[in-house]
C-alpha cells in the first residue's frame, strides 16, 4: 500500500469518468478559474446508508463550500451508471467519479486494510482530502465517519 498522504504532499493527479460519462481530471479542477481548492472524498459504495448520508451532507453543504472556493468530488469503485442512479435517487449535486479498478484509491492510500465489525478486511478507507490550487494536499483525513464528517470538515476549514 502507498504511504498515506499528508499536508504539503503533491496530490496524485487522476483522470476518472463521472456519472455522466465525462472525464474529470484533478489538475483541471485545481487549475480552473485561476486556481481552485478541491475536496476529494473516497467512499466505499453508492446507495449504502453511510455513503448516502455522507453524499447528501456534501450536497446539502455544496453552496457554502462553493462560496468558500471549494469544488467537491466523491470517488467510489462504482461504475458510472450506478453513480448516475445514486445521484438521481438522492438528488445529489456533487460530482461523482468512478474508480472501478481502485487504482486512484490505492495511489491516495484510500484502499487497503481496515477494521470492519472487528475483523481486518481489504476495502475502501473512507477518506477526505482538500487539495490547494497548487496541487498540494492541504488536509488529509483517513478513516472518517460518514455521519457528521462534513460538519467537522467545515469547522476544520473555518467555514462555520
Amino acid at each position: 500500500m502507498t504511504d498515506r498522504l499528508a499536508p504539503g504532499d503533491p496530490a496524485p493527479d487522476f483522470t476518472l469518468t463521472d456519472d455522466t460519462d465525462a472525464e474529470v481530471s484533478l489538475s483541471e479542477l485545481t487549475g480552473a478559474d485561476g486556481g481552485s481548492r478541491v475536496v476529494v472524498y473516497f467512499y466505499p459504495a453508492a446507495m449504502t446508508p453511510g455513503c448516502t448520508k455522507q453524499a447528501c451532507d456534501f450536497s446539502d453543504s455544496l453552496d457554502s463550500l462553493q462560496a468558500a472556493g471549494l469544488t467537491v468530488v466523491g470517488i467510489s469503485p462504482d461504475k458510472p451508471a450506478k453513480l448516475a442512479k445514486f445521484r438521481e435517487k438522492e438528488g445529489l449535486t456533487i460530482r461523482l467519479l468512478s474508480d472501478p479498478d481502485k487504482a486512484v484509491m490505492q495511489e491516495w492510500a484510500a484502499f487497503g486494510e481496515k477494521q470492519m465489525y472487528g475483523k481486518t478486511v481489504q476495502g475502501v478507507i473512507r477518506s477526505t482530502f482538500v487539495i490547494g490550487p497548487d496541487g498540494e494536499v492541504e488536509v488529509a483525513q483517513y478513516n472518517v465517519k460518514a455521519t457528521g464528517h462534513v460538519a467537522k470538515l467545515r469547522r476544520d476549514l473555518g467555514l462555520d
